[in-house]
C-alpha cells in the first residue's frame, strides 16, 4: 500500500485498511462524526448564550459538570475538564463574575473552596437541558425503536474503545 500523506501538512497519513468497503465506510464514519462535532459546537454555544450571553464553551463546560457532579473543588474540575488549574482558576473566576457560579469554604477541608452553580443557573442550564433533550427526542421519534437502540449501541461501543 502506497503511504498516506496529509495535504494539508505533508504528514503521515493514517494507514487505511486494504478492504476497499471498510476504508470507504471509515471515510463516511469520519465525515458524518465531523458534521455531528459541528452541529455539537454550535448547539453547545447556543445553550451557552441561552444561560448568559457572556458564557463561552468552556464555561459551559464547567457547568456541565457541576450539574452533574454537585459542588467541587477547583482542582477536581481542572481534572474532570482535562484543564490545567490556572486556566479554570480564570475561567471559575469569570463564572462567578457574571453571576453563575459562587464559591464557599469546603466543610470538609479548610484549605479548600467548593465552586457551585447558583440557584438560577442551576435553572437557566436545566432549561437548557430539557430542551436538548425534546430536539433529540423530535429527531430520533421519527425512527424505528430498534434504529434507536442500534445507534446507542453503536455509539457505547465507540465510546468504550475510544476511552
Amino acid at each position: 500500500m502506497a503511504d498516506v500523506v496529509n495535504p494539508c501538512n505533508g504528514a503521515p497519513g493514517p494507514e487505511l485498511p486494504q478492504d476497499p468497503e471498510l476504508a470507504g465506510a471509515i471515510e463516511d464514519t469520519q465525515n458524518q462524526l465531523s458534521n455531528m462535532m459541528v452541529s455539537a459546537r454550535k448547539n453547545l454555544k447556543y445553550r451557552a448564550a441561552a444561560i448568559h450571553p457572556g458564557l463561552q464553551p468552556m464555561g459551559f463546560k464547567v457547568l456541565m459538570l457541576l450539574f452533574r457532579s454537585g459542588p467541587m473543588q477547583q482542582s477536581e474540575l481542572a481534572r474532570g475538564l482535562e484543564a490545567d488549574k490556572a486556566t479554570l482558576s480564570r475561567i471559575v473566576k469569570q463564572l462567578e463574575e457574571l453571576g453563575l457560579v459562587s464559591r464557599t469554604a469546603d466543610p470538609g477541608d479548610g484549605r479548600a473552596t467548593l465552586v457551585d452553580m447558583t440557584a438560577p443557573t442551576r435553572e437557566r442550564y436545566r432549561e437548557t437541558q430539557l430542551g436538548a433533550r425534546q430536539l433529540l427526542v423530535d429527531k430520533l421519534s421519527q425512527w424505528e425503536p430498534a434504529e434507536v437502540r442500534r445507534l446507542a449501541d453503536l455509539l457505547a461501543k465507540l465510546n468504550e474503545t475510544t476511552g
